[in-house]
């Protein structure tokens, strides 16, 4: 009997992320919409790790250790970090206006 073996989510996730970067595109802007800053590190490292994290870090013009450092869970990446790590997966950031809740 075949039995379907099941791929761990994470690693599903970057696979699908490395196949789709409009995927890794929807993924990111939905991080950013989450008010915990800490999905956005870990949406930017899982992105990272689906682009390689030594091609990122070579991209991004930072060292390897320090990028993983960055986007460790205790990360805290410098704005210049983030923007960097962001260009090297061909993305830019954009601004819009945040939809106000009503009164």
């Amino acid at each position: 009997m075949n039995k379907l073996q099941a791929a761990p989510h994470r690693e599903r996730l970057i696979k699908e992320l490395r196949d789709d970067p409009k995927l890794a595109r929807e993924y990111l802007a939905a991080a950013i919409e989450d008010e915990d800053p800490r999905a956005l590190l870990a949406a930017l490292r899982t992105v990272a790790e689906s682009l390689g994290m030594a091609q990122v870090a070579e991209t991004a013009g930072i060292p390897r250790e320090s990028l993983y450092r960055a986007l460790s869970p205790k990360g805290n990446p410098r704005l210049t970090t983030l923007l960097a790590v962001v260009r090297a997966a061909g993305l830019k950031i954009a601004l819009a206006e945040r939809k106000r809740k009503a009164a």
